[in-house]
This record gives structure tokens, sequence and C-alpha cells, in this order.
């Protein structure tokens, strides 16, 4: 006997804690604090680059911000959606409303199965309390009470001991039915958006302007590609959409210098084989393509130089800048053309682009993000563009195994030699766009999950639960035609400082009801 009360005493030492923890994991007080967690969690999502929409800005915005950018890098600050901390409150929320809501539905359809409670003894002693007489018997007066309650009220006719008729009504119930509604939905979507992240995918791709540069969406030919775990499966196919071309890039500003609109004009077929459509892309509002939405996200200028070889031969190339400043649009980029195998004959072009330039001293800088007589800055190198043969990005030039040939700012239609008869020319430019290919099959269902929580919130919030007793007595005045003492007593669940007035109406209502000119015989 005493070593089971020692191992009951273990075990109860062991589970109470745990009982506790879930008690408060699933109140409902917690769950609140973790949706304004989870609330305050997203707000870095809108307020910094993320590397999955936008790895280029995410990239600008750590090497702008230095220390700073390097430590929101390590705590996930670029990726919230997809950090640790995010996917933990994420977690904890859910559990939390399961364990919450489970129970309470299981109470609310009890209540609402549940008949009205009978009327209390004393009525007068309720919050609001009333009476009067009216001059019909009890059974008359119960009728015409319930007609005037209506549909809105649930009522039930007793009769007690003592003969008096009661009628218990109460109304409200859809307020908890809206409260749990707003949660379900709210579970509902949590699920979605995990269900959506396993089957999305997007896709970056930097196109320019009139150039041959389309793309269809495949992964292969995305300069970034960001699956869910089933998309990255090969669960779901991609649809066979190509985009062929961005006819024009327009993008506008105020006198101030601020972004008033951007637009990408395209050329794209639904499927391989069909018939080319055009199209306008502008912020915020996407091209939607089987199931798929094509975003505008980014935009910037292409210079385009003609290289002259040190064997001779010329080239010409066109190369995205990236803006490392999202004001002024001061870009860096680089251009690169392989020699002879094995010659050590490459020719690398670092440099930058500056769209409207200012010179202050020896240092060229941009002061507007419009392109009002550009300088493109170059850094000419020859040698090995890439001796280890690694990948490389397109957007930086690896001169470890190459020496400087010189250096020079050039306005458009300029042209500086360099040793080796190596010569660039900056023939102009073009603007190049972003475009992000987003797919999430839960999009829909998650408007439906928005609106069933809209819904639930304003039942939550507009209906009000109350309860009221009816005790129909005859009087003990003989001298009247069967006189009837009703007395009202009436309680409210929620919103009690509102209950009195609405209280002292329905009272006048109910007797204005009984008076003989309110009453309609019932047909038996």
């Amino acid at each position: 006997m005493a070593s089971a009360l020692v191992g009951g005493s273990v075990v109860g030492t062991i589970w109470r804690p745990i009982r506790q923890t879930w008690r408060r994991l699933t109140s409902m007080r917690t769950a609140l604090i973790l949706l304004f967690l989870l609330a305050v969690a997203a707000v870095p999502g809108s307020l910094l680059p993320q590397r999955p929409l936008n790895p280029d800005k995410t990239t600008s915005y750590i090497k702008t911000h230095g220390a700073l950018g390097h430590f929101l890098n390590r705590i996930g600050a670029f990726d919230v959606f997809g950090s640790v901390w995010f996917a933990a409150i994420y977690l904890l929320l859910f559990i939390s409303l399961v364990g919450c809501l489970i129970p309470r539905i299981r109470l609310h359809f009890k209540a609402v199965a549940r008949k009205p409670l009978p009327a209390p003894r004393h009525l007068n002693k309720l919050p609001e309390s009333g009476s009067f007489v009216t001059a019909v018997t009890p059974a008359e007066y119960a009728t015409v009470a319930r007609r005037t309650l209506g549909r809105r009220w649930r009522v039930v006719t007793r009769t007690e001991e003592s003969g008096a008729v009661t009628l218990s009504a109460e109304k409200g119930y859809s307020r908890e039915t809206g409260n749990l509604l707003f949660h379900v939905a709210l579970l509902v979507a949590l699920v979605l958006i995990l269900i959506g992240h396993l089957y999305a995918y997007q896709g970056t791709r930097i196109i320019l302007q009139g150039a041959d540069q389309g793309f269809c969406n495949t992964v292969s030919q995305y300069d970034n590609w960001q699956p869910g775990r089933f998309a990255a499966e090969g669960k779901i196919s991609p649809a066979p959409f190509c985009v062929d071309e961005m006819s024009k890039f327009i993008a506008t500003y105020t006198s101030e210098g601020e972004a008033s609109q951007f637009q990408a004009n395209i050329v794209y077929r639904r499927t391989v084989d069909s018939a080319p459509e055009k199209g306008v892309i502008t912020v915020n509002h996407p091209l939607r393509l089987e199931g798929d939405r094509v975003y505008l996200i980014g935009h910037g200028f292409a210079p385009e130089v003609t290289i002259t070889m040190p064997d001779g031969s010329v080239r010409h190339d066109v190369e995205a800048f990236v803006p490392e400043d999202a004001t002024t649009f001061l870009s860096d980029g680089a251009f690169k053309q392989a020699g002879p195998a094995g010659a050590n004959k490459d020719v690398g072009v670092s440099g930058f682009f500056a769209p409207t330039p200012q010179t202050t001293g020896n240092v060229v800088t941009s002061i507007a993000p419009q392109a009002n007589h550009p300088i493109l800055g170059i850094n000419v190198y020859e040698g090995d563009l890439n001796y280890q043969g690694l990948p490389q990005s397109v957007y930086s030039l690896d001169t470890s195994k190459m020496k400087e040939l010189g250096q020079a700012n050039l306005a458009v239609g300029e042209t500086r030699s360099f040793k080796n008869g190596v010569s660039v020319r900056f023939d102009g430019w073009v603007p190049w766009a972003s475009l992000q290919v987003s797919h999430d099959p839960s999009q829909g269902y998650l408007l439906f999950a928005a609106l069933a929580m809209v819904l639930g919130l304003l039942g939550s919030l507009g209906v009000r639960r109350r309860r009221l007793w009816l005790r129909l007595t005859p009087s003990s005045d003989t001298t009247g035609p069967s006189p009837t003492v009703v007395a009202v007593g009436g309680l409210a669940r929620s919103d009690s400082g509102n209950f009195s007035s609405e209280f002292s109406a329905l009272i006048e209502r109910l007797e204005a009801a009984g008076q003989p000119a309110g009453i309609v015989p019932v047909k038996e």
C-alpha cells in the first residue's frame, strides 16, 4: 500500500505541472497573446526586404546597413515567415486554438440544445424587473407575449405547481456562435497558410526591355527559385505559360523625385503553343495566368557597351545593374567577355551606373532615380575570369587572377581605350524589370476564411446576450374581468450597461400587447 501511494504521488507530481501548462496554453487569454505576438513578429516582414521575394534588395540592404544588416540576417529578419521563431509562435498558436476551441464548441452546442432556464422564484430581485396588469387570462397573454417577443427570442412556456404560467426567453446565442466562427476561421486560415507553403512556389526573373530575354514557367529559367516542400518534390506541375518579352517599361516620378507609377507592358502566351497576348503589370496589380500571378517587384537600368577584345574582335553586351541605393538608383554591375580558352585574355568590366550623376571632386554619385545624362563608371580588367571554374554572380567580377587595365567615367557615346587594344564604348541603356511568378493554391480559400473571420467578429461584437422571464399569475382581485398580474425580470449576459433602456422599452411593448386592442384571437 505504501509503495502504491508513493507511486501515485510521483505520477501526480509529474502530471500536475504538465496539466497546468496545458490549461494555460489552451486558455483563450494565451491564444490572444500568441495571436498578438504573431502579428508583431510579422511586422519585420513588411518593413524589411524579404529574401524569398527579392534577394537583390535583401543583399543591398545588408551591404548598406553593415553590422545592423548582418545582425538582422542572423536572426532571420530577412526571411521572417521561414524563421524558427515565427514557426514556433505559429505552432503554439495552432495548438492553443485547437485546445481551447474543442471544449468551447462542445459546451456551445449543449447550451444551444438546452431549453431556457425556469423562471427564478423572485423576479423582483433580478437586475431589471417590473410588473403590470392585463385584463386577459394567463394562457391568452402567454400567446400574445410569445408573438410580441418575436423570433429573435427562444421562448419556453411552463406551468408551475401554483398554477402560474411562466415564460423563459433567451436571445444572443449567435454572439458565441460568431466568436467561435472567428476562431475556427482563424484556425482554418492557419492550416491553409501551412498547406499553401507546402505547395507554393515563387520564381524571379529579370528581363530587359525590348530584348529577346523572355522565359517560360519552368524551374531552369528563373534567376531565383523558391519552391515549397511538395513543389520541390515535383508533386505539382507549374502552369505552362511563357512571358516572351517586355515591350516597354514605364517609370514616372513626381517633381520631388518620388515614384508615382511603375508599369511593365509584356507579351505572353498562356501555353507554349497558344497565340501571343499583350498584358500590363503594375505594382500590386499582377497578371493572373492559369492560377499563377506575375508580379512586378523591382526595376533598374541595364547599360549597353561595346567591348573591343585584345584579339581585335568586337563584342556587344548589355547587363542589368542592381541598385545599391533605392532612392537615387545608383547601381552596380559587371560585364564579362571570354577570350580564347587558356589564353588569359578574358576581359571583365565592373562599374557603376549613375542615372542622374553629380560629381564631387573625383567621386560620382546619383541624385535622382530618373535617367538624365547618365554616367557609366568602369574598371577594366584582363586575365582569367573564372580560373577555378566555379559558379559566379553575374553582378560581380572575380579579379583574383586578372590585372587592371584602367578606369574611366563614360557618358553615352564615349569610348575609352586601354592597354593591349582593349576599348569600351558606352552605347546607352535600357530599363529592366524583375518579375516574380507566384503560385499559392490556398489563396482563394484564404479569402473565404478571412470573410468568415470578419462575419464572426461582427457577430461577436454586435450581438448581445439577454435573458427574460415572465410570470403570469391570476390576480386576487375578483372585481375585474379576470385580471392577470405579469411580473417581468431580465438579466443581461453581456453589455449590461445598455440593458436598462432596452428593458424599459420591452416592458412597454409587453404591456401594450396585453391591452384588449392588442389581443388577436388564436385559432385552435
